[in-house]
């Protein structure tokens, strides 16, 4: 069944990853861009500030919802997970070097197209009679479109969201744990799968308060940690960044000289890399993050914003861009082992799932190089599971009710435990496949709600109207 499936699923994501989601994502965020001044220019500061102008680990418990940082770092839990190891280094491979430029590219226009989710967000979240804040895109999409156009678009989305991310995306990440500390430790997956389960279940079970405590903690911690082992190697490799450098801008301009075909051919590849795997590594656009930003207590919609904005930037000129740069620099410079290389003979070389590894090796060492990678994978990973499941399951409870999130859970669980004992293509495929279709309902209402966008950004007294 899976060879019958692979080659259709592979067509249907070449489609839409070439065509329909670049399109979109460099679209949304141009418009966004246009329609806000470049909101993610001028108000980078105050967002900034408002991360880590009072930075905490502690956020306190709130009555409902999350404190903004608790809310942000939930966002960041969702976008930092493999796709900026494991994502950016299949990117690189595929697309080259150049396709790290172009990934920088959807995230500055990203950064203004999460502006808008995270405000929408706010704007059109609900809390039920239990106290559950309830928001995200299903409740701006059914705002922009009344009656069964509006509900048609936010069911789609909704199923496409607990697939691609609740299930298959989860699935995606338990793989990359299980691969990478059996590579590294010799533990045999199941072990690890069980015991994965076992602390994402107790989380799960402790609802938005216990996963807002972990990952205020986490993130932050996880970041500093990867960040340190990224600035020794690049230290340690200082004479070739330059040269890094100039291969990414080279090779975004001129992909065909490491990709091979004509320009046309290999711009393609270069920039759908880059658009492909930069949706999945900072997820603006995708709709999945603003269901964290909807939990925020704010003042008022601009100011979780602005926040959001930060995310992507963390997510993806911080870590993504580090990582890359320590690839780069290891391998593809002279002396390493994809120097030289054409894009297709890169691949015969190293696979994406221990490029990270191999690079981080060539200054600690084979065996610590794997074994570093492979901690940060797994509390990158594991922290995406943990934001992922809580925007799988809003979603659960808009199509079915709250009770439906218990059975949401369990299923969830297993696809969990069965992604440390399978590698399938199949299911990264299909995990992409939906991350794909998701962006469109999703574009098509910030296209339709762009207004009350502008209100927000250029701070409309009705806008505000929490304050």
């Amino acid at each position: 069944m899976t060879e019958t499936l692979l080659p259709i699923v592979q067509k249907i994501n070449g489609y839409l990853s070439d065509y329909i989601l670049v399109a979109l994502l460099i679209a949304v965020g141009l418009w966004y861009s246009i329609k806000t001044r470049f909101v993610q220019v001028r108000h980078f500061k105050e967002g900034w500030n408002s991360v880590f102008g009072s930075l905490s680990l502690r956020g306190g418990k709130q009555e409902s919802g999350m404190s903004s940082f608790q809310a942000l770092a939930t966002a960041i839990a969702a976008q930092v997970g493999t796709g900026n190891i494991v994502g950016a280094s299949g990117a690189i491979l595929t697309g080259g070097p150049g396709a790290i430029f172009w990934m920088w590219v959807i995230a500055f226009l990203g950064m203004a197209t999460i502006y808008a989710e995270a405000t929408l967000a706010q704007e059109t979240r609900t809390v039920d009679k239990d106290g559950n804040v309830l928001g995200g895109p299903v409740y701006y999409i059914t705002t922009a479109f009344k009656g069964g156009f509006g509900k048609f678009l936010a069911g789609f989305f909704a199923v496409a969201i607990i697939l691609a991310l609740g299930f298959f995306g989860c699935m995606v990440q338990s793989n990359s744990i299980g691969e990478t500390f059996s590579n590294a430790f010799g533990v045999p997956t199941w072990i690890i799968g069980v015991v994965l389960v076992a602390i994402c279940g107790f989380i799960f079970l402790g609802g938005v308060q216990r996963l807002a405590s972990v990952t205020e903690k986490i993130v932050p911690i996880m970041a500093a940690v990867f960040l340190a082992g990224g600035l020794i190697v690049l230290i340690a490799r200082i004479k070739y960044v330059p040269a890094t450098f100039g291969m990414i801008f080279r090779y975004a301009f001129a992909p065909q000289a490491i990709i091979g075909g004509g320009f046309g051919a290999a711009l393609k590849i270069a920039l759908s890399q880059g658009a492909k795997r930069g949706l999945f590594s900072n997820e603006a656009g995708m709709g999945s993050t603003p269901h964290a930003h909807a939990q925020a207590n704010v003042k008022n919609p601009h100011q979780q914003g602005v926040v959001a904005m930060i995310g992507v930037f963390i997510d993806t000129f911080v870590v993504l861009t580090l990582n890359a740069l320590v690839i780069i620099s290891t391998l593809y410079t002279e002396g390493g082992p994809l120097h030289g290389c054409g894009a297709a003979a890169a691949q015969d070389v190293l696979k994406k799932t221990n490029l990270a590894q191999t690079a981080f090796g060539v200054v600690f060492g084979e065996s610590a190089g794997a074994m570093f990678v492979a901690v940060c994978l797994f509390f990158f990973a594991f922290s995406t599971i943990l934001g992922w499941n809580l925007f799988g399951k809003i979603n659960m409870a808009y199509l079915f009710g709250q009770k439906s999130t218990v059975v949401y859970t369990v299923i969830a669980l297993v696809f969990i435990f069965l992604g440390t004992l399978t590698s399938s293509d199949l299911v990264w495929e299909l995990s992409d496949m939906f991350n794909n279709l998701m962006v469109i309902p999703n574009a098509i209402a910030l296209f339709a709600l762009t207004g009350l966008v502008v209100k927000h950004v250029n701070g409309t007294p009705e806008a505000n109207r929490w304050e």
